[in-house]
Parts: C-alpha cells; sequence; structure tokens
C-alpha cells in the first residue's frame, strides 16, 4: 500500500473539521480533510439555523455546510470523501487508513468526528427528521415556542432539556421509560417544581403521527404489566436526549478519553496527549455541542497544528 505524506490531516467535515481547514488552508498547511460517513456532519439533517451569527435571517443546515465547504476549498483544502477505519497515532509518523485501503501519514491530524445522537430506533424518528423531531433542544427550541413538546430521558441531560424547552413551550412532557428519574438531585427538582414539565412515568414511546410533520406520540405505560395503558399524545415537537455517542473509536488506543467516549483534550486546548494530535467539535464537546463551539475548536486545532509544524521546522 503507497502511503501519501501531508502536513495537516483533518478528519470529519461538520462546523469544526470545515473551520479547522480553513484556517489551515490560509496557513499554506495544504490540508487534506475526509469527510467521512456524514458529509457536512449533524447540521445536515437541521432544517433551519438561527443562531449562528452573521445569519439575522437564518439558514438552512446543508446550506450553511455546503457554504462552509467551499471557503475552505477556496484557501486550498483538499476536500475528499472517506471513511477513516484504522488509526496509529504516533509523533511525527501519524497514520490514518480510510475505507481499507487509503493510508495517509501525517504531521499533524485534526480529529473531528463528532458525535452521534442515540435515537430509539423507531421508524418514525427517521420519517420526521426535521420535521418535529430533534436531539438538540438548544438547536432547535426556538422554534416551537408556546407550543408542546415532549422530550424522552430520565437523566440530567434529559432534565436540562425539559428546563430549557420550558423557557419557551407552553408544555413540556417528559417521557421516562423508568419509574424515577437518573438525573442529579437539584435536577429533579427543578423538573418536579416546574408547572410546565410533566413527567411521564414508566412510558415508552412506540410511534409518532401527524400529516406534515409531528402532530402527536403514541405511549405505552406500564408495558407488558396487567394495568399496560396505551394512547395517544397531541404534540408539536419531539426531542431525544438519550445521550450521545462520539466517533472516537479508533483512537481510542492512543489518546485518552472519558467513560462516554469523549476525547480528552488539555485544558481549554484541542490538544491531545500525542502532540501533533487535536480533537475539535463534538468527538471532545459533552456539554456544549453547538456549532459555533464546534467552529471555534476547529480554529483552534489549526492554529495549533500551524504552531507545532513551525516549532518542528516540518
Amino acid at each position: 500500500m503507497e502511503v501519501e505524506k501531508v502536513r495537516c490531516l483533518i478528519i470529519g467535515s461538520g462546523p469544526a473539521g470545515y473551520t479547522a481547514a480553513i484556517y489551515a488552508g490560509r496557513a499554506n498547511l495544504s490540508p487534506v480533510l475526509y469527510e467521512g460517513l456524514q458529509p457536512g456532519g449533524q447540521l445536515t439533517t437541521t432544517t433551519d439555523i438561527e443562531n449562528f451569527p452573521g445569519y439575522p435571517e437564518g439558514i438552512s443546515g446543508p446550506q450553511m455546510m455546503e457554504d462552509l465547504r467551499k471557503q475552505a476549498e477556496r484557501f486550498g483544502a483538499d476536500i475528499r470523501f472517506g471513511i477513516a477505519t484504522k488509526a496509529h497515532l504516533k509523533e511525527g509518523a501519524h497514520r490514518i487508513t480510510f475505507d481499507g485501503k487509503t493510508e495517509i501519514e501525517a504531521a499533524t491530524v485534526i480529529i473531528a468526528t463528532g458525535a452521534t445522537a442515540k435515537y430509539l430506533g423507531l421508524e418514525d424518528e427517521k420519517k420526521y427528521a426535521g420535521m418535529g423531531v430533534s436531539a438538540c433542544a438548544t438547536c432547535d427550541g426556538f422554534f416551537y415556542r408556546k407550543k408542546v413538546v415532549a422530550v424522552v430521558g430520565g437523566g440530567d441531560t434529559a432534565c436540562e432539556e425539559a428546563i430549557y424547552l420550558s423557557g419557551l413551550a407552553s408544555k413540556v412532557y417528559l417521557i421516562v421509560r423508568k419509574p424515577f428519574l437518573r438525573a442529579s438531585k437539584i435536577m429533579q427538582e427543578r423538573v418536579m417544581n416546574s408547572e410546565k414539565i410533566e413527567v411521564l412515568f414508566e412510558t415508552n414511546a412506540t410511534g409518532l403521527f401527524g400529516d406534515n410533520g409531528v402532530e402527536g406520540v403514541n405511549l405505552v405505560k406500564r408495558w407488558g404489566e396487567a394495568d399496560e395503558e396505551r394512547y395517544s399524545l397531541p404534540i408539536d415537537g419531539f426531542f431525544l436526549a438519550i445521550g450521545h455517542q462520539p466517533n472516537s473509536e479508533i483512537f481510542k488506543p492512543y489518546i485518552d478519553t472519558d467513560e462516554v467516549g469523549y476525547i480528552i483534550t488539555e485544558g481549554t486546548s484541542p490538544r491531545t496527549k500525542v502532540p501533533g494530535v487535536y480533537a475539535a467539535g463534538d468527538v471532545a464537546d459533552p456539554h456544549y455541542r453547538q456549532a459555533i463551539t464546534a467552529a471555534a475548536s476547529g480554529c483552534k486545532s489549526a492554529i495549533e497544528a500551524e504552531r507545532y509544524l513551525m516549532e518542528k521546522g516540518l
């Protein structure tokens, strides 16, 4: 297998990856970016983005990612389609294999592979993607002002999403599979003390319905028990808050991750424990998961890569 050598390799193509490519390209690092399984990242499944600075009228997720891609190409980024299937991270000779056949040796690597939201696995989640189904309340909650929404989950994230949405929506149902909340005590208290939030314990969502978007959810209470109850609940929005899975698996033998798989970096920098390897965006961010913070970390990663190459004389 012939090995291609590059100065800066970027893996992933969401706001973090494309922003890293823009900065690396302007610094004459000749970056090579592999887009991955979902070119443009999670935002390509988002219909409208209204909270990214510079778009006073808002912009669609796919259009924003296309704009970022073109901007990266303008500054010389070599953008390719491919999935990273194998990694060997060693200072001075980081090697990444794409699609099991193409091997790249890079002086610096920026990991921007993102995180994948966990879903229940319902067919309706795909059917209504961008039409009432969301995995990010901070991103999409604004569109549900004075409407009725449901949040699925019982942990801290679900409670945080429900509380956030309660400041916008007229009513929030928190659908919890278990007879209790797993969230911290303070988060439980905030949920229970909110007049707008109603917790549906021991309840599972089995499907969604609606003609031009989500209009309701089908629920089962105490599934499989003698007093099982099935009913439908009218809602306008369905939010998943059962966690994210960072796409970091192939890098774990070389860099540190937390128990979930988020890459651990040094302080507020994007540096990993391997010199010349940086992590940007959702793959290293369990807290914010916003396009603007992902873009910022992509910027920082490219600047760090430039400084590293300069120090090493590469």
